[in-house]
């Protein structure tokens, strides 16, 4: 598995999910390598959390726009959106759109999103633009209304640079998508080094919700390697959850549905629905252990 060079435990670096706050769950869907399964995750995992009846909203900081474009805004359609945000031209109410499901709202990406980060390079504290921007969100500028979602889900650029540090900085805890292979392992161990380093100097409080491995063919000896081993280096942050190769997960983008819309019988659809159980049930378990710590 390859390191970065802070810690020599893979596992300590990739500090698991074990602290609750107030708020919403700020989720970064995250891997600074492409093709990995980063936004048809994020759009997936939105909407069958909406399905499970939670509200969510998913942020698009991927200039790429392709989450946007996967529950309904394809570029230019929105004329305000994460942009606007991050450069302090709008609110966090101002640039919300709704979807298709009820649940579920998206801050898309406006084509003028590539140039935020040069732009965002003379601004002061430039890392933590849109944690201000929650954070102003949810305390409603004093009101103490706060903000109506319990989760939110940042789809980041496959790239390191201020708008994958925003989220990071802004987040409760990192998911990170990757297929099984081998090049992937690579990418795991930058992403995991990155997350050190912000959680050393920007958010302390930042840890990995888990690993999912998506595009996964269980046929495969290799794909089975790469489990074996993501395994052992991080124990217990695997998701049981794989997410299967399926057409419809292609073809739904492209009718701008996430795949429950499009198929909801589909293998990828029923996987995603899986993946979000998953998820709220290790959340489940996580509060109770913390209340019984609390109690005892």
């Amino acid at each position: 598995m390859p390191e970065a060079k802070h810690s020599s435990d893979p596992a300590k670096r990739a500090k698991p999910s074990t602290t609750s706050r107030t708020g919403p769950q700020v989720l970064a869907i995250s891997n600074q390598k492409g093709g990995e399964g980063k936004t048809t995750t994020a759009v997936n995992l939105a909407a069958s959390l909406a399905a499970a009846e939670r509200r969510v909203l998913l942020i698009d900081l991927d200039p790429q726009g392709n989450a946007s474009s996967s529950v309904g805004y394809p570029r230019g359609a929105a004329q305000r959106g994460t942009y606007d945000l991050l450069l302090g031209q709008a609110t966090l109410a101002e640039v919300v759109h709704p979807t298709e499901l009820e649940r579920l709202e998206v801050v898309p990406a406006s084509t003028d999103l590539a140039g935020a980060e040069i732009e965002l390079v003379s601004v002061e504290g430039r890392e933590s633009v849109l944690a201000r921007a929650l954070k102003q969100a949810q305390s409603k500028q004093g009101k103490g209304k706060g903000v109506p979602w319990e989760f939110v889900v940042l789809d980041c650029p496959p790239s390191l640079g201020i708008l994958t540090l925003n989220a990071l900085v802004a987040a409760t805890s990192v998911l990170i998508p990757m297929q099984a292979r081998y090049f992937s392992l690579e990418g795991l161990g930058a992403l995991v080094g990155t997350i050190e380093r912000v959680r050393a100097s920007l958010n302390p409080t930042l840890s990995v919700e888990g690993i999912v491995f998506c595009m996964f063919d269980r046929r495969t000896n290799l794909a089975q390697q790469v489990v074996s081993e993501v395994e052992g280096h991080f124990p217990g942050q695997v998701f049981e959850t794989v997410i299967p190769q399926n057409i419809r997960l292609s073809e739904s983008p492209s009718f701008g549905k996430p795949a429950l819309l499009y198929d909801i019988e589909s293998k990828g659809a029923q996987a995603y629905l899986a993946l979000a159980k998953e998820l709220l049930e290790r959340q489940r378990d996580r509060a109770s252990t913390t209340t019984k710590r609390a109690q005892s």
